[in-house]
């Protein structure tokens, strides 16, 4: 029985198609993860860092205004604490804000018309206003805790849009909370996290119980023991009504 031979034209085409076809998985695999040795090696002016090619490694090969971060440039933060925002704002998510509540602007201070004021000293419940009480010799509104000779207040911390990393400026206060908890012994405390209403409200839970989290796990890394905080993720149900800015956030309640 004698077998049937291909014309060479047919295995010449064969081949260049096998051929091609390689040479199109082994081009797609190149440029999926592009590798490097130096700078030079990348286009674009990008940098290389472990390597890979990457858009930044330090700040200042980013353009002004903008910071390095995960490399990529991305836009810089306007502070990061509240001594860098004026007139008495507050530094929030990185961005210099109106306060809205006293717990905005720290200890010994009070929130009046959107700006951050020393507290005024008191002997007595009569020289403070009339929602105003006097604790540990400053005039506050009620419900911060009271610990012994020293009185502490859990802070809210906000988030940028979409979002639930800790941004720099919420670190000082986080370190605040902490400090507060360890005094106030054998309380614990709810963890709320809140959404704007920019999303569904299945994402905006999932987004405020990141959040919630984030701040337990930055807070548990600071001492805190995780056992005394509970998440309670809220979504958008509960705006302030003081802006989109102002329901981003983590509020703090004890339990």
């Amino acid at each position: 029985m004698h077998r049937r031979l291909s014309r060479p034209g047919a295995v010449l085409a064969a081949c260049a198609l096998a051929l091609g076809a390689c040479l199109v998985v082994a081009s797609c695999g190149s440029s999926a993860r592009p590798g490097c040795k130096a700078d030079k090696d990348c286009k674009n002016h990008q940098a290389c860092a472990a390597g890979k090619c990457v858009e930044c490694i330090t700040d200042e090969q980013c353009p002004r205004g903008k910071t390095c971060s995960n490399n990529a440039c991305v836009t810089a933060a306007e502070c990061k604490s509240d001594s860098q925002c004026p007139g008495g704002q507050v530094c929030q998510a990185g961005k210099c804000k109106a306060c809205a509540t006293d717990g905005e602007c720290g200890p010994n201070s009070r929130c009046n018309a959107g700006a951050c004021q020393p507290a005024k000293p008191c002997t007595k419940d009569d020289q403070c206003a009339d929602d105003e009480e006097c604790q540990q010799g400053f005039c506050r509104k009620p419900g911060s805790t009271s610990v012994g000779d020293a009185t502490c207040t859990l802070s809210t911390v906000y988030f940028a849009f979409d979002d639930s990393t800790i941004q720099p400026s919420e670190r000082d206060r986080l370190a605040g909370n902490v400090a507060c908890i360890e005094k106030t012994k054998g309380k614990s405390v709810y963890l709320i996290g809140h959404t704007d209403t920019s999303g569904t409200e299945e994402y905006n839970i999932a987004l405020s119980e990141r959040r919630a989290q984030s701040v337990a796990d930055y807070m548990s890394r600071l001492g805190t023991d995780p056992a005394r905080m509970q998440i309670v993720p809220k979504g958008e149900t509960e705006p302030t009504g003081l802006g989109d800015d102002k329901d981003r956030r983590v509020e703090f309640q004890w339990h």
